[in-house]
């Protein structure tokens, strides 16, 4: 059956290329497990960090390799190196900066240093942060350590074809689609399937019918401990058996191959190519009997963990020693009756074996010198500045040794450089000369030059970047239009819908009945159910759908129901999403709007308001809290105008209220970092988000009833918060702050004080101590009353505000209590 198969490969290609191909992907496999040979070594004598390499998986990703096409995308582990050299993406020196973590993105164009070895990208984005042609070229979304976590994303990435294939008005986004021809591959370690998200994204893939290739290296361990501790019956194939596809009805086509069967698995990922490619169903190939030689990581040995019995049969089933043994086997008779042989002796496969480890020896020695030359560099340059410093100094001794120590470091880093210097300017900090300067400003330029390498590209950097959008104000008619405020959620979404072609929404209930709250209402009818649609119950892959669809040129909305749920998907958007731009140097992005609603809910489950712990995991995300409809039509204005992610969190108690309906639906903007002074006052600021707003206000009207005037400030949005200042302006003036939050406490009241009072310097205006009001350190109890009696009521901010005001002027104001 073997030969059958490879025979017909062989007639299609002509013996010369066939072979041709099969001895370039031998080479290919042997630079491979070279360089996690070498790399393993390279971490054990400390020049690299962590290794985890792809070494056993190497035949089954040449197989995947080969049906591969551009315009694909891979979302995929960390051990997928040989798939990634099979394509032309990563190259032996790359390989190695990855893990010395050389920071010049050239260099190491997966990460700029900042990811751990054996994590993948490609370059979606130009210079300028521009989308490249995606269809010109084999893409892999940048992998994430998080076991499964690369996913939901999958989901998205495959989904976009389905997007592209289908709905009108998008033939023009040929740098993103050829019709929706791509598929999207997945990879994951067997042990990685008992993940939820795992199960997740494979039960919505089924749902969606999308065209995704998921592939299980299956070695029967993770990390130590073997399959039968993962999953049932030891096997992901036999439980996911019911997801087979059959007549009629959506799910899988499933296929079980041996890991290190050459020619079986080429014709396997062929067959699943098409399946994927032309019908846009997910097909799952579960790749058994593979091995690991080297053991899970660097951290550890696997011969603790395995018995001899199977440590003798991985020596015998490596897939490239069964490679190997099969070239050296293979014979083909011709029509004329010739043998047709891959190779005429051993020698052959030992010469490239002898090559391979050559090229690799050169590359590692190559991508070391690049990685530590550039820093020596920059240790020359120190020394000679402290060896200038030193003869200026009386304190010249002490620092000759800090320049003698960083000279005798024959593997400095940067970190190096900055603590002798930064030590020199503490012993020269009352003495005088122009050598000082030099150093001040060498200090300065290297910390400048290590926020471009440790911390660029968090948020966009170019034009388009949120914070770049300037505002455009909603307009009115001269007849007034009072209207409830989901109608002009409603119809901004369908100005938007009609404006962007590529943009589209999904969630619980967002489709059929136009979301919970009425604000899509009669849009699925208008625009259809792949652009308005509805999903099941799964925040996770609903987050991923939107991250890969984002990825692929498309401006989606996952909505997640209420802003609580969100925590099952806290983890996609803070490892994935958040970091997305960052840890890809700018070299890829996912401009995902997350629709949420809270604020001002009751009960343990639904309490609308974890900001603090939000705000704090997704760092890299838009957080923008509009307090009314108008402001939240225009933040998602802004945000489809910008190339960035953003979580919009409406209130879930305003969609019933009244608001005047603009007349530039679609068109007006609301200002990204900006906050707005809904109330002029004199004696204290009120610095707040959202719902709490209105009682705040409610509030207002009854101090200004016994002679206190409150300046009310939205801040709009979280992150950023205030940009221009404009709340210190207004301290300055009052004198006094109170920040009101239904978080819990140290929640987000802590990161607005001190946004406030240290980033803003707020602290030098301040005449009383600045306070917070917070919901209480406990989630509220259900009912109209754990409301009351767990977040700040109308009443606690008047008390509050006067117990401030009465220790500013006691007699005027009274002690209440």
């Amino acid at each position: 059956m073997t030969q059958e198969v490879e025979v017909s490969n062989a007639q299609q290609l002509s013996f010369q290329d066939f072979k041709k191909e099969v001895l370039t992907d031998y080479r290919i496999a042997r630079i491979s497990r070279e360089c996690s040979l070498l790399g393993r070594r390279e971490v054990l004598t400390g020049k690299a960090k962590f290794g985890i390499f792809g070494d056993g998986k190497e035949v089954p990703q040449l197989a995947m390799a080969k049906a591969f096409q551009n315009g694909d995308f891979r979302s995929g582990y960390y051990r997928d190196q040989t798939f990634m050299m099979a394509i032309g993406q990563l190259t032996p020196q790359q390989f190695f900066a990855g893990l010395y973590a050389h920071t010049d993105v050239e260099k190491e164009p997966m990460s700029a240093g900042r990811q751990m070895g054996g994590h993948f990208a490609t370059h979606s984005l130009d210079e300028n942060g521009n989308w490249k042609n995606l269809t010109a070229q084999k893409n892999s979304s940048s992998d994430i350590s998080p076991t499964a976590g690369q996913m939901p994303r999958l989901l998205g990435l495959a989904q976009a074809s389905k997007i592209y294939r289908n709905v009108q008005g998008l033939e023009s986004f040929t740098n993103f689609s050829d019709k929706g021809n791509e598929v999207a591959w997945g990879t994951i370690g067997n042990a990685s399937t008992s993940e939820g998200l795992f199960f997740e994204t494979i039960n919505a893939a089924g749902v969606l019918q999308v065209p995704m290739i998921m592939s299980v290296w299956d070695d029967e361990y993770g990390i130590s401990v073997h399959a039968k501790y993962q999953t049932t019956k030891e096997s992901i194939s036999e439980i996911l058996k019911g997801f087979q596809k059959e007549n009629d009805t959506n799910g899988y086509e499933i296929i079980v191959v041996n890991g290190w069967d050459y020619v079986q698995l080429t014709d396997v990922y062929n067959r699943a190519s098409k399946i994927a490619r032309e019908q846009h169903i997910p097909v799952l190939i579960h790749v058994k009997e593979l091995t690991q030689p080297q053991g899970h990581s660097t951290s550890g040995s696997h011969e603790r963990y395995k018995s001899a019995e199977r440590l003798e049969w991985e020596q015998e089933f490596d897939c490239i020693n069964q490679m190997r043994k099969w070239i050296l086997e293979f014979e083909l008779q011709d029509s004329n009756g010739d043998l047709l042989r891959f190779v005429d002796s051993e020698e052959e496969l030992l010469s490239i074996e002898k090559e391979a480890k050559k090229e690799v020896s050169t590359a590692k020695r190559d991508a070391w010198n690049s990685f530590i030359n550039e820093i020596k560099a920059e240790v020359g340059i120190a020394v000679k500045l402290l060896d200038s410093v030193a003869q200026k100094s009386e304190n010249r001794t002490f620092i000759n040794k800090y320049k003698n120590d960083l000279s005798a470091i024959t593997e400095p880093i940067r970190k190096d450089i900055l603590i002798a210097c930064r030590k020199t300017l503490r012993l020269i900090r009352e003495e005088d000369f122009a050598e000082k300067i030099e150093l001040q400003n060498f200090i300065k330029n290297a910390t400048e030059q290590a926020a471009v390498k440790y911390s660029s590209h968090l948020m966009s950097e170019n034009e388009k970047a949120a914070t770049n959008i300037n505002a455009v104000k909603p307009t009115y008619s001269s007849e007034k239009n009072t209207v409830d405020a989901r109608i002009i959620m409603r119809d901004n979404f369908d100005a938007i819908f009609s404006k962007y072609p590529e943009a589209l929404i999904f969630g619980e209930d967002a489709g059929h009945i136009g979301d919970v709250n009425q604000g899509l209402e009669g849009l699925q009818e208008k625009f259809g159910e792949l652009r308005i649609s509805d999903t099941g119950i799964r925040e996770a892959t609903i987050l991923g759908q939107g991250i890969g669809m984002a990825m692929r040129g498309l401006r989606p909305i996952a909505e997640i129901q209420y802003l609580d749920y969100l925590l099952y998907a806290l983890q996609i958007m803070s490892d994935d999403l958040a970091t997305l731009r960052y840890r890809t140097f700018g070299k890829q992005k996912a401009p995902l709007i997350i629709r949420t609603r809270g604020h001002r809910l009751e009960g343990i489950w639904h309490a609308g308001s974890p900001m603090g712990g939000i705000i704090n995991n997704i760092r890299g995300i838009h957080v923008l809290v509009p307090r009314n409809m108008t402001q939240a039509a225009g933040f998602y204005n802004t945000m489809l105008a910008s190339d960035e992610p953003a979580l919009i969190v409406e209130c879930l108690n305003g969609y019933r209220l009244k608001e005047e309906l603009p007349t530039n639906l679609g068109e007006y903007k609301t200002p990204v970092g900006v906050v707005e002074t809904i109330k002029k006052g004199t004696d204290i600021t009120i610095v707040s988000y959202g719902s709490t707003l209105r009682i705040i206000e409610e509030a207002a009207k009854d101090l200004t009833q016994i002679g206190i005037e409150i300046e009310i400030i939205d801040a709009q949005s979280l992150l950023p918060f205030d940009l221009n200042h404009d709340t210190v302006k207004s301290v300055a003036k009052t004198n006094r702050l109170l920040v009101v939050d239904e978080d819990v406490p140290g929640g987000a009241s802590a990161y607005l004080l001190q946004e406030i009072v240290e980033n803003q310097n707020g602290y030098k205006h301040l005449d009383s101590k600045p306070q917070t009001l917070t919901a209480k350190a406990h989630r509220p109890a259900y009912g109209t009353d754990g409301d009351y009696f767990s977040k700040p009521s109308a009443e606690d901010v008047f008390e509050k505000v006067y117990e401030i005001m009465h220790e500013a002027n006691p007699v005027k104001f009274k002690s209440l209590y």
